[in-house]
């Protein structure tokens, strides 16, 4: 037979052995079987297990039968076992694999069971080993350094490892070197629990201070919430070990965000806020500093501060939080990114290290957990890897993890980014150190994300005024006969003589002194009236209060001419698209060589490449940003025949600041959360999100609302993000309409953002500049156009954007300008609407009636309203607001009173608009063109 015909008879031949060795491995012989064991192996330990047997095919390029010698260990190791049959062999490798794929399953990490549990399929009999195979000798030679030992000693020596307070869940990984890198650091000996004296001296000084700062706080005030730490003291083991062996490994800045439970510890015992200050935070008399806004609860705030390491200062920033878990997680990124880009760490991003802390029922049910995990490795978001620290009470208020999560583990969702997840037992606090030691050194070696499973329990309920008896009577009936984790720590290094019982108190002694003698400090600072503490520590920033005085944000023309020459100069061999080289480039050649016109786009890119002549980076996030949703944008050139990219704005002139455009994954909370986490530590640059709508924007209300609106207030964190969100009713329906103005209108007060809907692209350009040029820092919440993005009437001059222009809070109706005294009407409006108003007026001659244009809704310059008005004498009972938005949308319930109060005695400002409607817009164009003309019309008749 020929070489092709044995080639298929073998093929044949090996698809019939390995259907039925898959089904059952005892079908096949021994030495089919041990081929198939290691070939299987060997392709999950390569990341092939998409490919043939992965997909549940034999491997179709082996032509001949397998040879009988030693088959592969895992990852291609050669298992030399002698004397052994070949199907003896093959049993040895399923059991060493299966181990280190799920002997996290009989790992003793739950702190609150009495056994650890039993997984049959990691049971001697499941390879099909009997009693007498046990004093068999085998060795492998990447394995125990290649002992020979008895297979008894070897099932030994996987349970240690595999099965002991540590679960290593690593297997699902698909790149071979991380999994073979964490597969080496598990199975090297000694063991990770053998700490020398100093490192077993140090957990017990970290177990003593949380324990004993908790108690105080219970003993002291009593009753008050506080969200303690009991039952997950480890945490600070944890903490303070990635502090220590990040410092060592190149660590300079750690960014923390975290929920509320544990927080105050962490600020005390980490962060090393003032006890003086906590304690008086729980005083009856207690009044924030209110320079700053509202103030926050205790276990909500930041903090940032230095730890001294050795010879160097980590700086440690804890980003404050709402009680929305997981929200804090995008934020915490931005932060960490743009701490990276400030001390240089934009190469390998190993000096800035995020810390998140999770609860386990938050990691595991929300969703905002997914979106930053999958930031991850994205160019545009990653941040070198976070160390993810789950705090897994085994609880989530009173819901237990069966009604919970699907999963079987709270941290099954960061497998989709394959990262790795070391369980460990809460009450091991040697474990625990070596764990996130071990999460630490990963980290810096891939740049990846790592998560630590701390298993633990929740000594009170959810607060400590809770009483979880209610619902869970027989774990905490467990819980309340349970010794400590420093209690069992301390018996631990009595019983092995590594500490007496005299060191062990010395070591209380000291905590609970200091702890006496600091809030003693605070009764006395208190009995004579004095404040015991500071709002916020070294976290606040207060601001002067807004200001209406013009910001000269125009450019000598030359400049102007100057930066748009820039924008449209093309590298020598680009193959630009043909239709980007005629209606953009071409049309921007144009415009900047004759001063004008310039759309929308043109005078965005100007503004752009004016602060970044002047050094102010810009980034630029969102979803598709780089064209723009609308195609009008075009930050980033492909070329038409090899996809390379030229970006303009990154070629004004050498020595510019940065420009960053990033296509977003598809997240708005996410995203959003990330680039105003990046605003908080980079207070000179232009950070601009852009919804795809302006309606996604409501899938991140959660950092609208506690975040973006109330921070400044909350905790004296000014930021100046600029959100993007295209507005205005062209008959695209419900979901492409609105950007939801009157939700944002809502949110304001005290001058805490501000709120634009604009009708001319100069007046973009001088906002955008105004927004980075200004000293005051502002989130600013623009309604962006669709449809005037081309509207012939909606452009700009070069003489609007040169000199001494700036942004014009209101704008004036500049075509009735010389005879004010014929107006009896007033329109006001903003945005879009205007040029519906506009073209009704000219088509039906109307020069009784005036349209001003209200361009910042908020903060709202009464002022100049007062100003505008008193140019129309006869224009005094009909004022009307237009808008296109339906009556309990837009911005006519927070406009209407603000224009009455401006008015004239007695004037009663009228509305043009859609009626109420639950949803807010029609998604029938006929409909929606005969609702537009009638509140056109209307504006002129009401």
């Amino acid at each position: 037979m020929n070489s092709s015909v044995a080639a298929r008879f073998h093929a044949d031949l090996l698809d019939e052995n390995f259907a039925k060795w898959r089904d059952d491995p005892g079908s096949v012989e021994p030495q089919w079987a041990a081929f198939f064991e290691g070939f299987a192996l060997g392709m999950a330990q390569s990341g092939a297990g998409q490919g043939a047997a992965g997909a549940g095919r034999a491997p179709a390029a082996a032509p001949m039968p397998p040879p009988e010698p030693a088959s592969a260990e895992p990852g291609g190791e050669a298992l030399r076992i002698t004397q052994i049959d070949p199907g003896f062999r093959a049993r040895v490798v399923r059991m060493i694999y299966n181990y280190r794929s799920l002997g996290h399953t009989e790992a003793w990490i739950d702190p609150l069971s009495l056994a650890p549990p039993v997984n049959p399929k990691l049971s001697y009999e499941e390879f099909g080993f009997s009693e007498g195979d046990l004093d068999e000798v085998v060795a492998s030679q990447f394995f125990a350094g290649g002992e020979p030992m008895k297979l008894s000693e070897m099932i030994g020596l996987l349970q240690e490892i595999y099965c002991g307070t540590i679960g290593f869940e690593f297997m699902h990984i698909h790149d071979s070197e991380i999994r073979h890198w964490i597969r080496d650091k598990a199975e090297a000996r000694p063991g990770p629990w053998e700490a020398d004296l100093a490192a077993k001296r140090r957990v017990l000084k970290w177990l003593v201070e949380a324990e004993e700062f908790e108690r105080f706080l219970h003993q002291k005030y009593v009753a008050q919430k506080r969200f303690g730490l009991e039952g997950g003291e480890s945490t600070m083991v944890a903490l303070n070990t990635l502090l220590l062996e990040g410092s060592r490994r190149g660590v300079e800045e750690m960014v923390v965000g975290m929920a509320h439970r544990g927080r105050l510890n962490v600020l005390a015992n980490f962060l090393n806020k003032p006890l003086s200050v906590i304690f008086h935070e729980f005083s009856e008399n207690y009044i924030p500093d209110l320079v700053c806004g509202d103030g926050d609860v205790k276990y909500h705030l930041g903090y940032e501060t230095g730890r001294e390491v050795g010879d160097r200062i980590v700086g440690i920033f804890l980003a404050p939080n709402p009680s929305h878990l997981e929200a804090v997680n995008p934020v915490v990124q931005g932060m960490a990114r743009a701490r990276q880009r400030l001390i240089g760490d934009t190469a390998e991003r190993k000096r800035v290290l995020p810390v998140l802390l999770h609860g386990d029922a938050a990691f595991a049910g929300q969703g905002a957990v997914a979106e930053v995990l999958n930031f991850s490795q994205l160019p545009g978001y990653r941040t070198g890897g976070t160390v993810h620290i789950i705090i897994n009470n085994q609880i989530g208020f009173t819901t237990m993890p069966a009604d919970a999560r699907s999963s079987v583990y709270c941290t099954d969702v960061a497998k989709m980014i394959d990262a790795p997840v070391f369980h460990v037992n809460g009450d091991s606090p040697l474990e625990v150190a070596y764990v996130a030691a071990l999460a630490m050194e990963f980290r810096q070696q891939f740049g990846r994300d790592v998560v630590i499973d701390l298993v633990c329990y929740r000594r009170h309920g959810h607060n400590e005024a809770d009483e979880p008896a209610f619902t869970q009577p027989h774990i905490y009936r467990t819980i309340a006969g349970k010794d400590s984790t420093a209690t069992l720590y301390k018996q631990r290094l009595i019983a092995e003589g590594d500490l007496g019982a005299a060191g062990v108190e010395e070591v209380e002694e000291a905590v609970r002194g200091r702890l006496e003698r600091e809030h003693e400090a605070v009764k006395e600072r208190e009995a004579s009236g004095q404040n015991g503490g500071a709002f916020l520590g070294a976290a606040a920033e207060v601001q002067a209060e807004y200001s209406y005085d013009a910001i000269y944000t125009g450019l000598k023309e030359e400049k102007l001419r100057e930066l748009g020459r820039r924008l449209v100069e093309i590298p020598e061999g680009f193959h630009l698209n043909r239709k980007v080289e005629r209606m953009v480039i071409g049309k921007r050649a144009k415009a900047s060589e004759e001063g004008g016109p310039f759309d929308w786009a043109h005078a965005e890119a100007l503004a752009f490449a004016s602060l970044l002549d002047e050094g102010y980076p810009v980034r630029l996030s969102g979803q598709d940003v780089r064209r723009g949703t609308f195609s009008h944008r075009h930050a980033v050139l492909y070329d038409a025949e090899n996809r390379a990219r030229h970006i303009p704005l990154q070629h004004i002139r050498e020595g510019q600041a940065s420009f960053c455009a990033y296509n977003s994954l598809l997240s708005e909370a996410g995203v959003l959360g990330f680039d105003y986490g990046y605003t908080l530590m980079v207070p000179g640059m232009l950070i601009c999100w852009e919804a795809q709508f302006g309606d996604f924007a409501n899938g991140a209300q959660v950092i609208i609302d506690q975040f973006i609106s109330s921070a400044e207030s909350k905790w004296g964190k000014p930021s100046n993000i600029t959100l993007l969100l295209p507005h205005g009713y062209e008959g695209q329906g419900p979901e492409h309409s609105s950007a939801r103005l009157e939700r944002f209108l809502q949110l304001c007060a005290g001058g805490n953002m501000q709120v634009c809907n604009l009708t001319k692209p100069a007046q973009y350009f001088h906002l955008l500049r105004r927004q980075v040029v200004r000293p005051l820092r502002k989130p600013l919440v623009l309604m962006t156009p669709k449809s005037l993005l081309r509207h012939p009437g909606c452009t700009s001059a070069e003489a609007d954007m040169a000199g001494t222009t700036h942004f014009q809070e209101l704008l004036d109706d500049d075509q009735l300008v010389d005879k004010p005294e014929r107006v009896t009407r007033l329109v006001f409006c903003s945005g879009k609407v205007y040029y519906d108003l506009l073209a009704y007026r000219n088509e039906h001659r109307l020069r009784n009636t005036a349209l001003i244009r209200v361009e910042q809704l908020y903060p709202f310059h009464w002022e100049l309203v007062k100003k505008i008005v008193a140019r129309y004498p006869r224009a005094n009972k009909k004022w009307v607001w237009c808008q296109e938005e339906p009556l309990n949308m837009g911005a006519w319930s927070y406009i209407g009173p603000r224009l009455e109060e401006a008015g004239r005695e007695g004037t009663r400002v009228r509305y043009a608009g859609r009626e109420r409607s639950a949803s807010p817009a029609t998604g029938a164009k006929t409909i929606h063109n005969a609702e537009q003309r009638r509140l056109v019309e209307k504006a002129f008749s009401v």
